[in-house]
């Protein structure tokens, strides 16, 4: 039950991130909630690896490069799901940071810290 709610908690960020940044497009909340699965599970199962294999770039960039992962997450969410688009990188960079920042502060407030 709790893992539903948090997947609709994430559906509902995205749709408002979608009406308030620019060059994000949702077609509906089905959608919406397709995109919070699909970002899940890209979250669990690739984003790992991809860090893995990424070890080096980002110990020279001192973890800025995993910017770039969330934004490939953003991204390929974007390619396999019909009615979410994401108009390029950038967009995709501003979209997975405001996303994680919520995310984390739900996160941190469902455990108690403030």
């Amino acid at each position: 039950m709790k893992y539903i709610l948090k997947l609709l908690i994430s559906a509902a960020l995205v749709v408002l991130l979608a009406n308030i940044l620019p060059g994000i497009a949702i077609s509906n909340y089905a959608t919406a909630i397709l995109v919070a699965l699909v970002l899940a599970l890209l979250n669990t199962f690739l984003k790992p690896l991809l860090i893995l294999l990424t070890l080096p770039v980002t110990v020279l960039s001192l973890g800025l490069f995993l910017f770039v992962i969330n934004a490939i997450m953003v991204l390929l969410a974007s390619k396999l799901i019909d009615g979410f688009s994401i108009s390029g990188f950038w967009n995709a960079l501003l979209f997975s940071l405001v996303f994680s920042l919520f995310q984390s502060a739900l996160s941190d407030k469902e455990k108690g810290n403030y």
